[in-house]
């Protein structure tokens, strides 16, 4: 843990890696569906220092959606370390995988790479993104999973997890989830029950719903797994009512109320993304919604939201809690949530309407603005000079600059001195500040939630004094706790066109040290 000053109150960063989750599974070789230990505890927030790792599991060549998502990922291949590109089956596409369709947008990627890295460093060559790509199970769900089905997929996906490095490998579910139970049955049949623990406990899995039969199999079977997932038949019936269609549901689900609609339009699409180079080729035209995929990495974007922190954070991506849903037997990342203590998995947003909508969807679309435009924006990265371009502000909090969360203890009553009047443009363009309360942000059952006001919340300088410990509960029985936790996010935005967004996260500790 490092220390620095920042205003009025101590601030501490937190640099060391939060402890792995405990697992006791045993070694079976077959594909039992009993579990292996209890589940876990909530987990704590990875901390690690770098780039995301990312290994994505796609039934691409189905429909439009997959592709398009893969076009989006390309354009933040700097920002993520991606490790894995595998083709694979789901509900929607049985018997058939697609790793020439990747190879395809890759080789795309490699085109347009020169001009990327005249707007940035970091970008991977083709040639590695190549290497990276594989098929997976080539049927459905669980009946191609078992002794003697390993494929490159899956093995690639173990030795990704092995790699010796201490960041948690994401793993996106975009289709089904039967190359994942593969690596994890061959993983469980050749190791001890410990190895296997410190396997499972370095995955963070991402599911699009569940898209076979392999999903429900891997939670009931490996609980100490961390995953995110609104729990769901196989049939598409229950996508409306899923986190993940924020991103640009609101017409086919017709679950947006409050969102811009226009954003996520084949117009809006073929005006900023399709009509942009080789790249934008790849966009095709969507069939039901644009980029239903795409959730499940937006939050490992390095923005300053740093959602995939925990899943409770929230971002680009998404909003969760962890709670054992229906029909699972155990805590997952998931939807719902306990009404007593007022905060659950929906965010209360204030819409293009001028209405307020609470809903699961709007923990995507309430950034809507934001994830269109930085996309616009990086699309043009693939066809233009540095100069004709727009590139995102640089936020300096306190002096610290980077991404990185800040971590604030304080107690009722006293303020709290915020300054980032040393905020930066790459494009020396004017900057607006917007600092807000994300009032659901890091809620968990037993969590106190605690409260502030703030002054100067469209300056470079604020001032938060912390009002409560605890906000009101359902119950005034339920009332009050000892010390709660609030988060505050700063909004730096650009002039430029399209205009752009850069965030920090400021999560401030509240105790109240007048007696109960």
């Amino acid at each position: 843990m490092r220390r620095f000053r920042l205003g009025l109150l101590t601030v501490a960063t937190l640099v060391a890696p939060c402890g792995a989750m405990a697992a006791q599974p045993d070694t079976a070789a077959k594909v039992p569906d009993r579990p292996v230990t209890g589940p876990p505890p909530p987990p704590a927030a990875d901390m690690m220092a770098g780039k995301p790792r990312l290994f994505v599991l796609t039934d691409i060549g189905n429909e439009p959606d997959d592709q398009m998502s893969m076009v989006r990922l390309m354009v933040y291949a700097n920002e993520i370390d991606i490790e894995g590109l595998v083709a694979g089956t789901s509900v929607w596409q049985r018997s058939v995988t697609h790793p020439e369709t990747l190879r395809a947008i890759v080789t795309d990627y490699g085109a347009v790479r020169p001009n990327l890295l005249k707007h940035a460093a970091g970008w991977p060559s083709a040639e590695q993104l190549l290497a990276t790509i594989s098929a997976g199970q080539p049927g459905y769900g669980m009946a191609a999973v078992g002794r003697g089905k390993s494929t490159p997929g899956s093995r690639a996906l173990i030795q990704a997890a092995d790699r010796k490095d201490d960041r948690p490998l994401w793993v996106n579910l975009w289709g089904g989830a039967n190359t994942l139970a593969q690596a994890l049955f061959d993983v469980r049949a050749a190791r001890p029950p410990g190895e296997l623990a410190a396997f499972v406990a370095k995955l963070r899995v991402y599911s699009i719903s569940d898209q076979d039969d392999a999903g429900p199999w891997i939670r009931r079977t490996f609980p100490g797994l961390s995953y995110i997932v609104q729990p769901s038949s196989q049939n598409g019936d229950d996508y409306a009512a899923a986190t993940w269609t924020g991103i640009s549901g609101d017409a086919y689900y017709r679950n947006g109320d409050g969102a811009d609609a226009s954003l996520v339009s084949n117009e809006w699409l073929q005006s900023h993304v399709r009509s942009k180079g080789p790249l934008g080729r790849h966009y095709l035209n969507f069939a039901f919604i644009m980029e239903g995929d795409t959730p499940a990495f937006l939050n490992l974007i390095g923005n300053g939201l740093e959602g995939h922190r925990s899943p409770s954070w929230g971002g680009w991506g998404g909003r969760y809690v962890y709670r054992a849903p229906a029909g699972e037997a155990h805590s997952i990342w998931t939807q719902g949530g306990d009404a007593f203590a007022r905060t659950d998995s929906r965010d209360m947003v204030l819409g293009v309407d001028g209405r307020t909508h609470v809903s699961d969807q709007a923990t995507i679309w309430r950034w809507r603005s934001a994830y269109q435009n930085d996309f616009s924006a990086r699309m043009d990265w693939t066809i233009k000079p540095f100069g004709q371009a727009n590139h995102r502000p640089a936020v300096v909090v306190g002096g610290r600059a980077g991404w990185a969360p800040i971590f604030v203890d304080a107690k009722v009553g006293e303020p709290i001195l915020l300054d980032a009047s040393a905020s930066t443009d790459p494009d020396h363009q004017d900057l607006r500040f917007s600092w807000f309360t994300y009032s659901e942000a890091g809620y968990s059952p037993g969590v106190g939630m605690g409260d502030l006001k703030i002054e100067g919340e469209r300056t470079a300088r604020a001032v938060l004094t912390p009002t409560t410990a605890c906000r009101p509960r359902w119950l005034p029985s339920q009332q009050p706790c000892a010390s709660g936790v609030v988060h505050v996010i700063l909004a730096v935005t650009d002039t430029g066109a399209p205009a752009l967004t850069s965030y920090r996260r400021i999560i401030v500790k509240i105790t109240d040290p007048r007696p109960n």
